[in-house]
């Protein structure tokens, strides 16, 4: 979610909430029974934030600090609750057996985190379906009784949703209330568009380009592998979000050339590298990756000097070849109206 309506959140946690409970929505089931209010559970410390280079101030490796952690202990949760509109008590979806084990382990215990679980899930929910969501529904469907807490859990729940899936949520009608989720990515000319939307994949590839961004623009793939091992996800472990970690990675997004797989030249045993592919550099950049890791640290891209210099030298080229292009496109286009206004003038004759 942008800086600035985080701000709002915070100051609106501060504030009295409306009494009013929305009437005439549709109630969304879920998995677990609506509780008595009690005090929120505290936030994980943030922790595990690198030290600095005495020569830079910028840290020498990108690692995963407890708020990514939380994130997706979250994530883990969010997987074992299904949300069926328009279902009644009788019709709430439980976890299946298989599943009890799992839960059991992730589930958040104080009310608020288990609130924020269950939100996360209700607006992927939207945002598979397409549909932006109101105040009134979250507060209807999800929030119920804690509807004090609302912008507290909206706010947890937004961090979530960036950190795990890459996607933000910005508040689109403000006299309305209405959210919608928007992915990071800003999709390229070729991308594929469909008609469903799969749970987004996001949150790792901006979390892999984060890795080969400050690692010089070329991460191994041990380097890489040791970010996402603290994240939960290992190679031939099937996760419950993303499938097969490896095959994501290593060849969907290479695939679809969000990423480079290439073997490092001369190495003795074999060894591969990752680098940003066409569409990373199309769909976003090292600003906006460099923001997504000093969200892990809960700072701004500033923190981190050297990184940050070559973020705005990237953003400078950028504009430079966005100018370019405009000019290139502008000369095109009075070339061809002057021809069009010559032929014109001097029509064939018979």
């Amino acid at each position: 979610m942008p800086r600035g309506q985080k701000s709002k959140l915070r100051a609106r946690e501060k504030s009295p909430q409306a009494r009013e409970q929305p009437s005439g929505l549709v109630e969304a089931q879920a998995t677990v029974p609506e509780e008595e209010e009690s005090p929120s559970s505290p936030s994980p410390h943030f922790k595990d934030v690198p030290q600095s280079s005495p020569a830079t101030g910028t840290p020498s490796s990108l690692q995963v600090s407890g708020r990514v952690r939380s994130a997706t202990t979250t994530a883990s949760a969010v997987s074992s609750i299904r949300f069926n509109e328009g279902a009644d008590n009788q019709g709430e979806e439980r976890p299946k057996a298989s599943q009890a084990q799992d839960t059991t382990q992730h589930w958040p215990r104080g009310p608020i985190d288990k609130k924020v679980v269950m939100l996360v899930h209700y607006l992927l929910y939207k945002y598979q379906m397409k549909e932006p969501v109101t105040k009134a529904d979250m507060l209807r469907n999800v929030i119920k009784k804690k509807k004090n807490h609302f912008y507290e859990i909206l706010r947890k729940g937004s961090e979530h949703l960036e950190l795990v899936f890459g996607l933000d949520v910005k508040e689109m009608d403000p006299n309305r209330n209405t959210y919608v989720l928007v992915d990071k990515l800003e999709l390229s000319y070729d991308a594929k568009p469909s008609d469903d939307r799969e749970v987004p994949k996001t949150g790792v590839l901006m979390t892999v380009l984060g890795v080969i961004f400050t690692k010089r623009n070329c991460a191994t793939e041990e380097q890489v592998w040791e970010v996402l091992n603290i994240m939960g996800l290992y190679a031939g472990r099937n996760n419950f979000i993303h499938g097969e970690p490896k095959k994501l990675i290593a060849k969907d997004l290479v695939q679809e050339r969000y990423l480079e797989y290439r073997q490092v030249p001369n190495s003795d045993p074999p060894r591969c590298e990752f680098l940003w592919g066409p569409r990373a550099h199309a769909e976003t950049s090292k600003m906006r990756v460099l923001e997504f890791v000093a969200k892990i640290y809960d700072t701004v891209p500033t923190a981190f000097p050297s990184w940050y210099e070559e973020a705005l030298r990237d953003e400078g080229e950028r504009a430079r070849a966005r100018t370019a292009a405009r000019a290139d496109t502008a000369a095109l286009a009075s070339v061809c109206s002057r021809a069009i206004a010559s032929s014109s003038s001097h029509p064939n004759r018979a």
